[in-house]
This record gives structure tokens, C-alpha cells and sequence, in this order.
């Protein structure tokens, strides 16, 4: 198979994904959520994408496995490896671009700001609900995906940009879903379905900026 059919492959995985991501955890459902991520990562491999790309990705598998898990642990292993997965972001982006993370203020003042801004209000509606336990992993999550979306914003607005964006965005629904929604609300499983759409779109988003800046 071509990159391409692997990629697409992934990407139909993850909206058949959609319907299940509202059913209990269970093993299946665990390895229907991890296919997608899998497939992206070998079709980044397969492109001859760079290896922190690869990794990047890997370890974004390895944390929808964790976080399809129930209990603290897997939580905390999934929250673990999406950290990783930022720092190589970050390490990537930083090597593409030349400049360092806080350069975004000059290249994207506004966005920049507003990526500040979701942070620092993390403190506000996120971190006093995550109980001490997460407090602080949480603190340092929130720090490592915001440095990895502000080293996409020195790369020229584009997939790459836009797809960190997303993963932000994906990453503030979890958030809230997680810590501030009831289990029970209505709008939990819809929220489900937007912030995996979101997620699905920022990784695809990324892999494709990055091939494209890496062979150009």
C-alpha cells in the first residue's frame, strides 16, 4: 500500500471510530480508538517523514490506547505519552522553522496572545478541579502543548499551524469533558464527537504540513 492509502486508510478508521466513542471502555473500542493514530504513523514512516514526526505520532497512539482505559493510571500514562508526543512536536517544529517558540509573538502576535490566554485561564477553570493528584502533571501537560502550538505558529500559517490549533482546541473539550462535565450530561457524548474530529484533523493536519515542508 502507498502512504496515501495508508493515511486515508486511518483517516476512515477514525470516523468509524465516531460512533463507539460514546460506549464504555472496553477492549475493542480501545483498539478502534488506537487504529487511526497507527495508521497516520505508518504512512508518516512509509512518506519518509522525519523521524520525530514518527515518533510524535507514536506516541499519540500509544496515548489514545492509555486514555481509552478506565482508571487513574492508564490517565495518567495517556497524559504521559501526549507530553512526549508535544516535546517531539516542539523539537521538530523548532529544527523546521529556526526559531525559538516565543517567536510566535513577532510571526502571530494575536493567536500567540490567545494561545497564552487558553493557558493561563487553565489555572482558573481547569487545574482547582483536577485534584492534587493531577494537579501538577496537568500544570506541566498544559505548558508542553501550549511551547508546541506556539513552535508551529513560527512555521508559515499553514496545515502545520492549524493543525496544532486544533490539537489545542481537542484538548480543552477533553478537559472540560473530563473534569467539568457530569458524566451524565447530555452534551457529553457530542462533545466526544467534536473533540475527536478536531483531534483527528489537527494530527492529519500536521503530518501533511510537515511532509510537505520537509520534501519541498
Amino acid at each position: 500500500m502507498s502512504p496515501v492509502a495508508v493515511f486515508w486508510f486511518g483517516i476512515i478508521a477514525a470516523i468509524i471510530y465516531l460512533p463507539f466513542s460514546e460506549n464504555p471502555p472496553n477492549w475493542g473500542r480501545s483498539l478502534a480508538k488506537t487504529v487511526p493514530l497507527i495508521a497516520l504513523t505508518a504512512a508518516a514512516w512509509m512518506a519518509g517523514g522525519p523521524l520525530l514526526l514518527v515518533l510524535a505520532l507514536a506516541l499519540s497512539a500509544l496515548g489514545d490506547f492509555a486514555l481509552s482505559r478506565p482508571g487513574m493510571r492508564p490517565f495518567i500514562a495517556g497524559l504521559v505519552a501526549f507530553a512526549a508526543a508535544h516535546v517531539f512536536y516542539l523539537i521538530l517544529f523548532t529544527a523546521l522553522s529556526g526559531r525559538g517558540p516565543y517567536m510566535a509573538l513577532v510571526d502571530q502576535p494575536l493567536l500567540a496572545l490567545f494561545l497564552g490566554w487558553v493557558a493561563i485561564s487553565a489555572e482558573i477553570w481547569l487545574v482547582p478541579h483536577t485534584g492534587p493528584t493531577l494537579r501538577w502533571p496537568v500544570r506541566v501537560y498544559v505548558l508542553t502543548i501550549t511551547l508546541m502550538a506556539l513552535a508551529a505558529l513560527t512555521l508559515p500559517l499553514g496545515a502545520v499551524a492549524i493543525g496544532a490549533v486544533y490539537f489545542v482546541a481537542s484538548d480543552v473539550i477533553l478537559a472540560y469533558r473530563n473534569f467539568r462535565m457530569d458524566p451524565d450530561d447530555p452534551l457529553s457524548g457530542r462533545a466526544g464527537w467534536l473533540l475527536w474530529g478536531l483531534y483527528i484533523a489537527g494530527q492529519a493536519m500536521i503530518l501533511v504540513g510537515v511532509l510537505n515542508i520537509a520534501t519541498a
